[in-house]
């Protein structure tokens, strides 16, 4: 029955929050969201690697490990991606994102954080790390078909994973008056971008659900056995596994239908916007399984 508990107390101020904002998107069909997604990118992002690889007792070496296995569970999610992409008859390259580059900043993120405490959180930063970078790199490139160099170093979060590196592995104190500027902007953005995901979910349309369906649900079920291939794989435990597995679980993010809509025709940004609603409503439900599991064997 603890068991339980714990898991209530993990999943309610997600859901919650998430809820929050569907009762506004509800209330108010023309809020204006800007405000949000250009703090969270600019400002809450970077805070948020930040603090979480620097503050919470992360080493390098862990750092360096669950980046390059999540690298791998990228690699993974790109064939189950391609494969089901050719099977539907889409575009392999724009319609990709949605399907390597999972939610696990928003969701993923709070999740780690609730069931694992401040270590779980620095591991989830480091994973979500590589998607933030993938989002304005590999993202990009996938949703406009060309790739340039100034997508990168145009982008805040870039240089915080940078700079995040660089204490790390020098073990460079950060001061006191940093730590409390990032603690604040990280919890501040995981409130926003949460309740954003809840507006968002009343402004996504559903085009075609049952291509839709099949995609989501590659995202959300065969996500999660691919962390736990990997978990297998390089015989990894305890909290480290844990964080793993409940970041490969999380459905598409939203940012991969923002990058859609800037570089991408309105027929292949519909496809995405279907599959980020649908792999979401999914995981209100695969998710409180796969954070059960994880909580039950990785602790």
């Amino acid at each position: 029955m603890e068991l339980y508990f714990k898991l209530f107390e993990v999943l309610f101020p997600v859901f919650f929050v998430v809820g929050i904002g569907y009762f506004l998107g509800k209330k108010n069909p023309k809020l204006d969201t800007t405000f949000i997604t250009n703090f969270g990118a600019n400002i809450g992002s970077p805070a948020i690697v930040f603090y979480s690889v620097t503050t919470t007792g992360i080493t390098f070496d862990v750092f360096v490990n669950y980046f390059f296995y999540y690298f791998l569970a990228i690699c993974c999610f790109s064939i189950v991606g391609i494969i089901f992409l050719k099977f539907l008859k889409k575009d392999i390259l724009m319609e990709l994102p949605p399907f390597i580059l999972p939610n696990t900043g928003n969701m993923g993120l709070p999740i780690c954080l609730f069931a694992y405490g401040s270590h779980g959180l620095g591991i989830a930063g480091a994973i979500a790390s590589i998607i933030i970078l993938f989002h304005f790199t590999l993202g990009v490139f996938l949703a406009s078909k060309k790739f340039t160099l100034d997508v990168i170093f145009k982008s805040p979060a870039f240089y915080s994973i940078i700079i995040s590196i660089i204490f790390i592995y020098f073990k460079i104190k950060v001061p006191n008056f940093i730590i409390n500027t990032t603690m604040l902007l990280t919890y501040a953005t995981i409130f926003l971008i949460l309740m954003s995901l809840g507006i968002a979910l009343t402004r996504l349309k559903i085009f075609s659900f049952g291509e839709a369906l099949i995609s989501s649900m590659a995202r959300v079920f065969i996500g999660p056995i691919i962390g736990l291939f990997l978990i297998k794989f390089f015989n990894l435990s305890g909290v480290a596994a844990g964080v793993l597995l409940i970041q490969c679980s999380m459905p598409s993010a939203i940012l991969n239908y923002l990058v859609g809509s800037i570089y991408s025709p309105k027929r292949i940004v519909d496809n995405i916007a279907s599959m980020i609603l649908v792999s979401t409503i999914l995981s209100f439900i695969t998710v409180p399984i796969v954070v059960f599991l994880a909580l039950k064997y990785f602790t």
